[in-house]
C-alpha cells in the first residue's frame, strides 16, 4: 500500500462512508473477532441490563450480547450513517422483538436521558476522540451510579506498528488510559491485557493484543 491508500483507510475507519465504509465493516468484523468477543465476556451482560455501545460499526457482534437474556435492552450509537444503517439490516430480529436499536449520534451530545444505562461500552473508538473531556462527561451523564464504562482498545505499542495510525489516530498505553478515566471522575474496576492469535495484515503476520478498562461511575 502506497501512503494515499493508508490515508484513506484511516479516514474510513474513523467514519466509514460510502460502499467503502460497508467494507470497512466487513474487515473490521474479521480483525476484530477476538477483541469483541472478549469484550463482551467482561461486559457480562446479563438480565435486565441495559447497555449502550459507542461506535458499533455494523453491529455483527451484538447478536453475541442479546442472546444471553431477552430482557436485555442493546442501544448502539454511531456517527456514521453507512454503519448505523448496515447495523439495522444485520439485527433486523432484535430491533423488531425490541431488544435493539441503533441511533445516529456523535458521543459528544447523545441523544439521551440520564441515568438511562447501567454498562456502556466501546471498542476501538478513543483514537479518534477529539474531545475526550467532553465525551466522558456525556458518558457519565447518561450512566447509572455505579454504572460500568468499558473502554476497549490495541494499546499504543502494537498500534505503532501500523503505517496508517500515523493519520488522526491518539493512540493510549493502560496508564494513560487510567488516568485520564479517572481525571475525569471514574474509578479504575480492572485492567485486562489479552494477547490474541496473529492477523494477517497486507500478506504479513501481525502480533495482536487488547487492552480492556472497565471503570465505575462514582
Amino acid at each position: 500500500m502506497n501512503e494515499q491508500t493508508y490515508q484513506n483507510l484511516a479516514a474510513q475507519l474513523r467514519h466509514p462512508s460510502g460502499e467503502a465504509g460497508i467494507q470497512t465493516g466487513e474487515w473490521m468484523n474479521r480483525g476484530n473477532v477476538h477483541i469483541n468477543l472478549d469484550t463482551v465476556e467482561i461486559l457480562n451482560a446479563a438480565a435486565g441490563d441495559t447497555i449502550l455501545e459507542i461506535g458499533m460499526g455494523n453491529g455483527f457482534f451484538v447478536k453475541n450480547i442479546l442472546q444471553k437474556h431477552g430482557s436485555i435492552k442493546y442501544t448502539g450509537a454511531d456517527f456514521s450513517e453507512v454503519m448505523v444503517a448496515e447495523a439495522k439490516r444485520i439485527n433486523t430480529e432484535w430491533i423488531n422483538n425490541g431488544q435493539a436499536n441503533f441511533v445516529l449520534a456523535d458521543a459528544t451530545a447523545l441523544p439521551f436521558a440520564d441515568a438511562g444505562f447501567n454498562k456502556i461500552f466501546t471498542i476501538n473508538t478513543i483514537y479518534f476522540w477529539e474531545d475526550t473531556v467532553t465525551i466522558l462527561a456525556e458518558l457519565k451523564r447518561v450512566l447509572q451510579p455505579k454504572g460500568k464504562l468499558i473502554i476497549t482498545l490495541r494499546p499504543k505499542r502494537q498500534m505503532t506498528n501500523y503505517p496508517f495510525t500515523k493519520y488522526g489516530f491518539t493512540m493510549y498505553s493502560k496508564e494513560e488510559v487510567e488516568q485520564l478515566l479517572i481525571k475525569n471522575g471514574y474509578s479504575i474496576l480492572q485492567s485486562v491485557e489479552i494477547q490474541e492469535p496473529n492477523f494477517e495484515l497486507n500478506g504479513e503476520m501481525v502480533k495482536m493484543e487488547s487492552l480492556v478498562v472497565t471503570a465505575i461511575k462514582e
